[in-house]
């Protein structure tokens, strides 16, 4: 594993870190901060699209998703944000968007890809999830989704894919080969080690990169900074 990143708390697209005024300072340096580190791990790669997971539901991957692609697109560069949690959309939502035709559609050959992107902002465009599907893993892992990926990619500076929890469903093991990796999202007091641990056992069992990790929820110490509870070896193992 690369390094690890990290921010405060997470939040929606109406008050995103790095989009609203009252949001704390450290929390908007903290998503800054993902940005630069996951933009040199990107150049380093040579690729430019990564995928956002977590181990379970309710760790924060969807809204750091959001914050990520938000915080790329203020640098002026064209971002590409894709729902590809077909199981449970909630990119949508937060960006305060219709779901309507989009991913699922277009793999299954059911609507054209130009047709599905929204325009959020001057640089920010997003590809919702589309109809629920009942064979997600499947749609993943077809050509017509590698085609999207190669036809994506050069049309954008970054491409952020939101996937299904990893420890969940296989979706993820599915879409991340194709990409520079994945960005794991754990939160704190929630995610436990044995969790973390399998998601690194399944990305090396399939050759997947980890770029690092997000630590979501972290609480503020007014003596020493920020607690973590995470077992310290893990930290010198990984």
């Amino acid at each position: 594993m690369s390094r690890f990143f990290t921010k405060k708390r997470e939040s929606s697209y109406a008050d995103a870190g790095v989009q609203n005024k009252k949001i704390p300072f450290a929390v908007v340096e903290a998503y800054k901060g993902i940005r630069t580190n996951l933009s040199f791990l990107l150049s380093s790669a040579k690729k430019n699209v990564v995928v956002i997971t977590s181990p379970n539901s309710g760790e924060g991957k969807s809204t750091t998703a959001v914050n990520m692609a938000i915080a790329f697109s203020q640098l002026g560069e064209r971002v590409l944000l894709i729902d590809a949690d077909m199981r449970k959309a909630t990119l949508h939502k937060k960006l305060r968007t219709e779901n309507g035709d989009g991913l699922s559609n277009v793999l299954a050959g059911m609507a054209k890809l130009e047709d599905c992107i929204k325009k959020i902002s001057d640089n920010m465009f997003f590809l919702p999830s589309g109809r629920v599907a009942p064979n997600p893993s499947e749609l993943l892992g077809s050509p017509e989704f590698e085609n999207l990926l190669a036809t994506v990619s050069p049309a954008y500076s970054c491409v952020i894919i939101d996937t299904p929890p990893m420890n969940v469903v296989s979706d993820t093991l599915v879409v991340a080969p194709l990409t520079a990796g994945i960005v794991m999202v754990v939160r704190e007091g929630v995610t436990q080690n044995s969790d973390i641990k399998h998601i690194i056992s399944s990305a090396e069992f399939a050759g997947i990169k980890i770029l690092g990790a997000v630590i979501n929820g972290v609480k503020e110490s007014s003596n020493r900074g920020y607690k973590y509870k995470y077992n310290s070896k893990y930290y010198k193992n990984h």
